[in-house]
């Protein structure tokens, strides 16, 4: 007999042989068009779209590499420089493991998901390990999967967040690709989920702000918008659009989702686009709404939505048009700013730091 450990071993060497980079990028080379010439950069049109995505367990690489093509090839041909896929964006490669169907069947579709089975996932299966042992699985296969896409369609692309293992710790962290394919930028979500917490993920410690030709770039990750201190630090320090993934576990509500990235870019005058994650897994739901967001004199019906899709529980994408000579107009002209620059050096550091 073949002891348990190795077996977990081998089937991991399995599972990488599988999902190798270069099977994935000869995969997709097939599949994708030649490089797309990228549009010029005029800073009163940039084009981003928001994804929302439906959760599915894809019991082959090549199932999920099609399906994130997909999304992206429909944003090009939208005409997006910009695309922004959800939160936990790596959920859906559970599926490649043995006993997946479990999952699914505590999914909650038809009606089938019930408080028991959502216990009994949590008591029996132990996410945050599932997350270790598929991380040197995943994390190859989002680089090689991700890189592809950006280069192939000239895009710059937030690929979601990612439970991913870093020196034994679990982290949810963010990647940013860039139109030549390299990997631009990843930031770690700093403000946890009790769930998270529960599961000892480690939290970021700080936000950064990347600089790129489509403005500068904030990536903070779901539960970050919840609070305003975290758009108010990437507007000082220098962020025009913040990039922002979602998974939001719980079903629907308006009042509740209003919490987020809406009242943050009224607050610290910024364009915020919202990839959202939605469907059901292991007796969780998740629930969103993709969107772009601004200012209320920057959008049309003075609302502060430039897209917004309509559904919450199915897949949809919102496009819209960002205007960074707008922005900066209206920065500088803001009548109400609250900035105070020297008590936040005074104060911040010893407040945030504990």
């Amino acid at each position: 007999m073949i002891p348990g450990g190795l077996k977990e071993k081998l089937f991991q060497r399995y599972l990488a042989w599988i999902c190798r980079p270069a099977r994935i990028k000869k995969y997709l080379g097939s599949r994708l068009p030649a490089k797309r010439e990228p549009a010029p950069v005029d800073r009163r049109r940039i084009r981003a779209a928001a994804l929302q995505l439906e959760f599915k367990l894809f019991k082959d690489p090549f199932d999920y590499a099609d399906e994130m093509k997909r999304k992206a090839e429909e944003a090009a041909d939208r005409g997006a420089q910009l695309v922004v896929f959800p939160e936990y964006n790596n959920l859906q490669l559970l599926g490649l493991l043995p006993g997946s169907e479990e999952l699914e069947q505590a999914s909650g579709g038809q009606g089938s998901g019930t408080a028991a089975a959502k216990q009994n996932i949590e008591e029996e299966i132990w996410l945050p390990d599932l997350f270790r042992y598929m991380s040197p699985v995943v994390q190859p296969l989002v680089h090689a999967l991700f890189s592809s896409l950006a280069g192939a369609y000239s895009l710059y692309i937030m690929a979601g967040s990612f439970m991913l293992s870093d020196q034994g710790a679990i982290v949810n962290r963010a990647f940013l690709y860039g139109p030549s394919g390299e990997l631009e930028a990843s930031q770690d979500k700093v403000n946890l989920l009790p769930r998270e917490a529960k599961w000892k993920v480690k939290r970021g410690s700080s936000f950064s702000v990347f600089e790129t030709p489509l403005g500068n770039l904030g990536l903070p990750v779901c539960m970050d918008a919840t609070y305003f201190e975290t758009f108010r630090i990437l507007e000082l320090a220098g962020a025009d659009l913040v990039l922002l993934p979602i998974a939001d576990p719980q079903e629907y509500n308006f009042w509740l989702a209003l919490r987020g990235i809406w009242p943050r870019v009224q607050e610290s005058p910024l364009y915020g686009i919202k990839g959202a994650l939605v469907g059901r897994v292991a007796g969780f739901v998740f629930t969103g709404r993709a969107g772009i967001f601004a200012p209320l004199k920057l959008t049309p019906n003075q609302d502060g939505v430039l897209d917004e899709v309509k559904p919450y529980d199915r897949e949809a994408m919102a496009v819209a048009d960002l205007d960074l000579e707008a922005l900066d107009r209206f920065r500088s002209d803001h009548p109400w700013r609250d900035n105070n620059p020297a008590l936040y050096r005074r104060y911040f550091p010893q407040i945030y730091g504990t």
